[in-house]
């Protein structure tokens, strides 16, 4: 019996779409399944940050959600324990791709994230977006371009390190730093654009004493010790310079801005000390409306640093989703730096701002998204091409407070 061609074609088409849902990964671009995304923090290593940056992811999902989902269909959040350390980043990544999560926001550590985008998300076309992941390596990581960042660089915070420390006083110092991809980035960016004497040595972690390192750089006169390193580690070593006498002065990069080290050390010793960090823009629009919905949500404003990062983090890849059609991860990828800048019309990142973003594009239109932290506008590496820099300071007291904010771009 002879078969018509349009008989023979509605066959083959069913075929294909039977095919698509049994072979895995290519439902994966299918609009009936609701949007997945990864969040990858250090859960074990830093607790007490993660579970405000995590407070910033969910915040966004519950912003994208009460908006109406991404193509129609609610947003869910997927989480792991990135630690800093490559293997088990990669590791949690893989449990997430074959979770099924369509993108990811992480991982926070610059290690972890080379690691994860080099061997995991950029060979299955994940697109990824890290908070605060600031190496300089991540610029040219073997990445395919799926990997972005909602935070600048250590390009950016290395010099103003270096400016603070001048403006100090300090002509002549040492400088320890994590003995990993952030530490030698930052140590590297700091080095450049130091005028100064300088004695430097990396701090392998997991030690239990940073004394003959610290002995070692202090040796040449060095006034002050800048810190490039985690809390935990940063911690050891300025108690044992401060218990043996071999330092007094202490500059800090991001990772020592937390309130732990000044409760455990005191303020009457590290009051005074200035640091610097990746920061919020000091003219976001949208951060009252912002701060209001993350003070009814959880009762408090966030301390940490990269939460409102997250968030932006979280935000740009659903709307990036919905501009798209689709959740295949090479469209959301290619969508992603049009959130960003021009000719879209201009959304908050706020509870209103992304409903009426999520609006627009559902209609076919386009969107220029003001995050609460800063503009994302993207350049060809996924870096951003504007931000600030943040000058803080532990206080006598036990707070931290912000100097200044810089801008670069």
């Amino acid at each position: 019996m002879a078969i018509g061609r349009s008989h023979l074609a509605r066959c083959v088409t069913v075929c294909v779409m039977l095919a698509a849902l049994l072979i895995p990964g290519c439902g994966r671009a299918n609009q009936s399944e609701p949007m997945k995304i990864g969040l990858m923090l250090d859960y074990s290593g830093a607790p007490d940050v993660s579970a405000e940056r995590e407070r910033g992811f969910n915040l966004a999902i519950l912003h994208v959600n009460d908006g109406g989902g991404v193509l129609g269909h609610p947003v869910e959040g997927v989480i792991r324990d990135a630690t800093r350390t490559p293997g088990p980043a990669v590791e949690a990544a893989r449990s997430l791709i074959e979770e099924g999560v369509h993108a990811i926001v992480g991982p926070n550590a610059s290690a972890a994230a080379l690691a994860v985008v080099e061997q995991v998300t950029g060979p299955a076309a994940i697109p990824t977006v890290s908070p605060s992941a600031t190496s300089p390596r991540l610029t040219q990581a073997a990445d395919s371009d799926f990997f972005f960042r909602t935070t600048l660089s250590d390009t950016a915070q290395g010099p103003v390190l270096a400016r603070v420390t001048r403006d100090r006083g300090f002509d002549n110092v040492a400088l320890i730093y994590r003995d990993d991809p952030y530490g030698r980035g930052l140590a590297g960016s700091f080095t450049e654009a130091w005028d100064g004497r300088l004695e430097a040595v990396a701090a392998v972690d997991g030690q239990p004493s940073y004394l003959s390192e610290l002995r070692q750089i202090a040796s040449a006169g060095a006034q002050a010790l800048v810190v490039v390193t985690y809390d935990d580690q940063a911690l050891t070593i300025i108690r044992e310079a401060l218990d043996e006498s071999v330092f007094t002065q202490f500059l800090f990069g991001d990772s020592v801005k937390r309130p732990r080290l000044i409760e455990e050390i005191g303020g009457a010793a590290l009051g005074g000390m200035y640091g610097t960090a990746g920061a919020p823009s000091p003219d976001s629009i949208a951060a009252p409306a912002w701060e209001e919905s993350f003070l009814a949500e959880f009762g408090e404003l966030p301390v940490m640093t990269y939460v409102r990062e997250t968030y932006d983090a979280t935000v740009a890849l659903a709307l990036a989703a919905q501009a798209a059609g689709s959740l295949d991860g090479t469209a959301i990828r290619d969508h992603l730096r049009d959130m960003g800048g021009p000719p879209g019309r201009v959304v908050l990142g706020t509870a209103a701002g992304v409903a009426e973003a999520l609006r627009l594009l559902a209609d076919g239109g386009e969107v220029d998204y003001e995050g609460v932290a800063s503009t994302l506008d993207w350049d060809e590496h996924g870096d951003l091409r504007r931000g600030h820099i943040e000058v803080w300071r532990f206080t006598s007291d036990g707070r931290i407070e912000t100097v200044e904010a810089v801008l670069f771009e």
